[in-house]
């Protein structure tokens, strides 16, 4: 993949944490909304992919990859990621397919969308 800028991956580690807390924040509001945190996990996990993929394709980033200073974008040309790119990146990601990793350390959901997550 041809890294615009000449720009690096962010590292698994930060990638995971920004993850995390995008999956607590949508916890914190299934339960607030619900009243309680266990059923269903389909509600969290909607909330989930509509937040990543609002945020994402507004902003660039998630709550969690703001919080954390990261952006998602075009690995060709460091611009940002069309809505229907980010929606098919973020469906990967709720099918666990970034548990998957490249030789090169990029995730799978990114190689094939032609993305790539960057410190901002």
């Amino acid at each position: 993949m041809n890294f615009a800028s000449g720009a690096r991956p962010a590292s698994t580690g930060i990638r995971f944490l920004a993850l995390a807390v995008d999956w607590m924040a949508s916890t914190l509001i299934i339960t607030g909304l619900t009243g309680k945190n266990y059923g269903f996990e389909g509600e969290r996990l909607l909330l989930f992919f509509v937040e990543v993929s609002l945020l994402t394709a507004l902003m660039g980033a998630s709550a969690g990859q703001r919080l954390l200073r990261l952006k998602v974008v075009d690995a060709n040309t460091g611009g940002s990621v069309d809505p229907l790119r980010v929606l098919i990146r973020t469906l990967l990601i709720v099918l666990v397919i970034p548990a998957l990793f490249k030789k090169d350390g990029v995730a799978y959901h990114d190689a094939i969308c032609k993305t790539i997550v960057i410190r901002a």
